[in-house]
């Protein structure tokens, strides 16, 4: 508890148990394996039959890391600390063959690229598919609910609250999808990407085919034309289908929240819970606007990790500490998407407004009358309707007079004057199809 007290980051304090999985794919301690993960498969690619040396990343923990951080006092610089320690572990014979013709960026690249890879897979689409399957429940359970939309916030033409749910849940399937098909890049190909140092040590090896093989093998796609970084084009790429999958959440989280406001949804009440420090009786949406908060966080984050496509000439620095923060970015959205799931769990249409509201606006179903009336060429049939409602408040004995003047067939009449707000939802219902 008082390492969560005095942490800057609310991600290690105040979140830090709700994030215990993400720190072990983007923590300094991760970051540092994964980087020892990547040169010993570097090295066993070189001396074939050492599948024993990866005994090393297995046992590696805490108390290895900070020897490789004592080193680092010293070179200054965090991979070559790695590349020391690594060779006080490995057999002598093989101990320079360790970071053979690499450059830090050969490293780095691959190493980030994998944790990404592994958090995506690991922890990111399950946290997804959690918001899809509450989505998925809200759809079926109301998909019948007829329900007064409103565009500019104005009554307007009615769907069901299942197929405005069935529309966030559509939107983010599709971008998961986008995200399961992308692919991340790395590169291996030292410090210009022209494989200088390998092809001077070893000209008669085909170095491009061994990068692309050895990329290949550890679940990525090989990039062969870069300069000493991969591009990183690519994973920006990544970063900007996270962001829209965020938008997406963000846009839920508004929605709810104005549901709420307009009471069309209730509050599941916890009983030792208060809403307000000076009013009892307040049951608050917080949980919509921590997501959203969170959202924003990461989404800026996101932005700015743009840069990452920039960089002078062959190499500079300036991307190293961004890359250092994609792990904060991706932990803001994951407590993004559990406080959306939280809240989406406490949620209870509160039917009898949802239908209270629906008799009150019978002005929508001018909508439908001008259309049918067009049907029949009733001569400015829009017009008519508009003189009748536009900026007033009608009731359906306004609607049936205006009817009754109409000079259409009798039946017609009568058809007309049975129409029921509850009831004009179109095609909504049909619409949802998982």
């Amino acid at each position: 508890m008082p390492q969560e007290l005095n942490s800057i980051s609310p991600l290690d304090g105040r979140y830090y148990e709700k994030l215990k999985e993400v720190s072990g794919y983007f923590s300094e301690f991760a970051l540092i394996k994964k980087r020892i993960f990547v040169e010993l498969r570097y090295l066993i690619e070189l001396e074939k039959g050492k599948e024993n040396l990866m005994k090393i990343y297995d046992s590696f923990d805490l108390k290895e890391a900070e020897k490789i951080k004592e080193i680092e006092k010293t070179t200054n610089h965090d991979v070559k600390a790695v590349e020391y320690y690594l060779k006080e572990k490995v057999p002598k014979e093989i101990k320079e063959f360790v970071h053979y013709g690499l450059t830090s960026e050969d490293v780095n690249n691959i190493a980030y690229a994998l944790s990404i890879k592994d958090f995506i897979e690991n922890i990111y689409y399950q946290k997804l598919s959690e918001v899809l399957k509450i989505l998925e429940r809200l759809t079926i359970e109301n998909k019948a609910v007829a329900m007064l939309a409103r565009t500019h916030g104005q009554p307007a033409s009615p769907t069901t609250l299942g197929k405005e749910f069935f529309v966030f849940h559509s939107r983010l399937k599709e971008q998961y999808s986008k995200l399961q098909n992308l692919k991340l890049k790395a590169k291996l190909n030292g410090a210009t990407g022209n494989y200088n140092a390998l092809f001077a040590s070893e000209p008669e090896k085909d170095w491009v085919e061994f990068s692309r093989k050895f990329i290949l093998k550890l679940g990525l796609v090989p990039n062969l034309i870069t300069t000493q970084i991969e591009p990183r084009d690519n994973l920006v790429e990544l970063f900007q289908i996270i962001k829209r999958i965020n938008n997406i959440v963000l846009d839920l989280n508004k929605d709810i929240w104005l549901y709420i406001m307009l009471d069309y949804f209730k509050l599941k009440k916890k009983e030792d819970e208060v809403g307000s420090s000076t009013m009892p009786n307040k049951i608050n949406p917080i949980d919509f606007e921590n997501s959203e908060g969170n959202v924003k966080v990461s989404n800026s984050l996101f932005t700015g990790f743009e840069e990452l496509q920039l960089s002078r000439l062959q190499r500079d620095l300036s991307d190293s500490t961004i890359m250092r923060n994609i792990g904060v970015a991706f932990s803001h959205s994951i407590l993004a998407y559990d406080s959306t799931i939280k809240g989406l769990n406490k949620v209870m249409p509160n039917f009898e407004k949802i239908e209270k509201e629906l008799e009150e606006h019978p002005e929508v179903l001018t909508e439908a009358i001008q259309t049918i009336l067009r049907k029949y060429n009733q001569e400015k049939a829009y017009e008519k309707l508009k003189e009748l409602s536009r900026g007033k408040k009608i009731t359906f004995e306004d609607l049936h007079k205006f009817i009754d003047t109409l000079k259409i067939d009798g039946k017609e009449k009568e058809k007309l004057k049975k129409l029921r707000v509850k009831d004009y939802m179109g095609l909504a219902e049909n619409l949802i199809n998982f």
